[in-house]
């Protein structure tokens, strides 16, 4: 077993955290604002960076944007200004691919091993170890850091060297924006046309083109459920991360124009705090038609 340090206890790091220390690790945790959230049964609880990362096999941390990333790894106080190796240190944010390769360099020069290790999942999954785990970096560190891993996952994947788990993640998060808006506008399509919501979704989860997005958040529309499991305000992060490496290799991804449009109008309306699928909301609005199953 590792002894392993979790900086950040929000929507996933708990989950995370509370899985390894089911695991069997040697766990301590740390969170930017202190005594804002309970502490974690059976690890201990830090006071600074410093006290965390002190003499751990692994470091990880998952955050929630480029500004948090920098401010906790690699800020003045932060993770770089106090780990040492052998520590490894594991970032599993979906963050730009520009920042990912600083990071991976800032540690590099320190001596320090990291892997880029952003997840695909949300809340529940984290909660369940359900997480599906896309790696990039050395293949020895990752072999050393994989039981960690698995800790806190169904599956664990290594794409490559340095950086390409970060770039993996938003290759997906863009499939699954465009899910979400496909699944809005066939729905929005659907009741316009003066179909039965419930039956087109019995039809949608048996053929060709089923997904469990499809299936899951298909169903709390319906409910006009759109509890935040994974905010709007962050699939619409990360559509601009998305549309920013597009442009850096040249690759076109007019689809991602597209949901960044629907989801800048659900900002608008004030929706960002909702689940990502709240941008159904919107094209459903834009067609005047009421998608909840009363």
């Amino acid at each position: 077993m590792s002894a392993v340090a979790v900086l950040g206890l929000g929507t996933m790091g708990r989950g995370m955290a509370t899985n390894l220390v089911a695991a069997g690790h040697d766990v301590t945790v740390w969170n930017r604002t202190a005594g804002s959230r309970p502490d974690v049964a059976g690890a201990r609880t830090a006071t600074s960076i410093a006290e965390a990362v002190r003499g751990q096999d692994v470091v990880l941390y998952c955050l929630s944007d480029d500004a948090a990333v920098r401010a906790v790894a690699l800020g003045a106080d932060g993770v770089l200004a106090h780990v040492a190796a052998p520590t490894v240190v594991v970032d599993m944010s979906t963050i730009s691919a520009a920042l990912s390769d600083e990071e991976h360099a800032a540690y590099a020069e320190r001596g320090i091993s990291m892997l880029d290790a952003p997840v695909f999942g949300s809340k529940g999954e984290a909660e369940a170890g359900g997480l599906w785990v896309v790696v990039g970096g050395d293949a020895d560190t990752f072999a050393r850091v994989r039981p960690v891993l698995e800790a806190v996952s169904e599956s664990v994947h290594h794409l490559g060297p340095a950086g390409s788990g970060a770039r993996m993640k938003l290759v997906g998060n863009l499939l699954v924006a465009a899910q979400l808006h496909s699944l809005g506008e066939g729905l929005t399509l659907a009741r316009a046309a003066g179909l039965d919501l419930a039956k087109v979704l019995e039809v949608v989860a048996v053929t060709d083109f089923r997904t469990p997005i499809y299936d899951g958040v298909g169903a709390a529309v319906l409910a006009d459920d759109y509890s935040p499991n994974f905010a709007l305000r962050l699939m619409r992060k990360d559509v601009r991360l998305i549309s920013e490496l597009a442009e850096q290799v040249g690759a076109p991804v007019p689809g991602a124009m597209v949901a960044a449009e629907t989801l800048d109008a659900a900002m608008t309306a004030g929706l960002g705090d909702l689940n990502a699928s709240a941008l159904i909301k919107v094209l459903a609005g834009w067609a005047e038609v009421d998608l909840a199953q009363r």
